[in-house]
């Protein structure tokens, strides 16, 4: 398999023609008579470890570390937009009523700085027709400099926040501040409340294996002496089917510990087995502590609100559904 990796050199002619070089990384498996193929392997094939030193960035010049790359857009106090590329971002609290992400930031950075200001930011995420203009955005200008005015990225008002949004982003999270904690000596972490998901029209109905290709969201490889950056392309998508776990095969076969009504039976068994033993017993220490001898469907769904599970979610995952 190979990787077509483009390379960006940030100098200070913005797209000047040297500014990509064209690279390939040569992946390879197990090579005949199970010799293992490596880079470190010697010439028979046994692999040497070794330990390397931990040093500041070691996530990101060390590391591999494959991570989608954004471009978060923020305002200061007087209303100037700034803009900066982020991959230091992972969901935090995935439940539908609480949602929240985590990102981390430089604490002396304009992005950091703007949103302890103002406590609002949106995350998009730009294809990777827009590399060019995503690494322009990582440029050390003044203060107060619209980034995005050097790029081919035009902006549109966001829903719920007063940062724009980046029109050629098919993916796009307007965000509030819910915490910030300051690390010492290191990285300024926010916790954030999602305020809204906003997607090209089309692409939340599309199968994952036709949005991949669509969406062509960059991946970010880390850099080299924080000057020369990698990502790769989703060109070469696999995708495997879960096969069936024995703690799963087990659970078709449950013990609950109370009795269990016709329709709450009913919905339990249409929860996927890998997971049913637990739902079983969460609902069943819920019935309990409503002081209930038997489990109704009633307890199932006020389980299910508590936790911002609704019907269509649930049937998208073989839930219980109504008729």
């Amino acid at each position: 398999m190979q990787w077509q990796i483009r390379c960006s050199r940030a100098n200070y002619g913005f797209m000047q023609a040297d500014w990509w070089r064209l690279r390939s990384l040569q992946m390879t498996g197990p090579a005949e008579h199970g010799t293992l193929a490596t880079s470190s392997g010697n010439a028979q094939g046994v692999v040497v470890k070794e330990e390397i030193p931990i040093r500041p960035f070691w996530y990101s010049d060390a590391w591999i570390f494959p991570k989608l790359i954004t471009v978060i857009t923020t305002m200061d106090k007087d209303g100037r937009v700034n803009a900066a590329p982020y991959s230091h971002i992972m969901q935090y609290d995935v439940m539908a009523k609480t949602p929240q992400m985590m990102m981390g930031f430089r604490q002396d950075s304009h992005t950091f700085k703007n949103i302890k200001a103002t406590g609002e930011f949106v995350i998009n995420c730009p294809s990777s027709e827009y590399l060019e203009d995503l690494m322009e955005t990582a440029r050390f200008y003044p203060e107060g400099v619209n980034e995005l005015e050097h790029t081919r990225f035009t902006t549109i008002p966001s829903r719920y926040v007063k940062p724009p949004s980046i029109e050629q982003a098919p993916q796009i999270m307007e965000c509030t501040v819910d915490r910030i904690v300051e690390l010492d000596k290191s990285s300024g972490i926010v916790y954030a409340d999602i305020k809204a998901i906003i997607m090209d029209e089309g692409l939340e109905k599309m199968s994952r294996a036709e949005r991949i290709p669509a969406m062509n969201l960059p991946i970010g490889l880390g850099d080299q002496d924080r000057f020369e950056y990698f990502y790769a392309r989703p060109s070469d998508i696999v995708s495997f089917g879960l096969k069936e776990t024995p703690r799963g095969i087990q659970a078709e076969s449950i013990d609950p510990t109370m009795q269990w009504d016709k329709d709450s039976m009913e919905g339990l068994m249409q929860i996927p087995p890998m997971v049913r033993e637990m739902v079983m017993t969460q609902v069943e220490t819920y019935a309990k502590g409503k002081g209930a001898e038997e489990v109704t469907m009633t307890h199932m769904s006020e389980l299910m609100a508590e936790f911002g599970m609704d019907e269509a979610l649930m049937a998208r995952f073989g839930g219980p559904k109504k008729d």
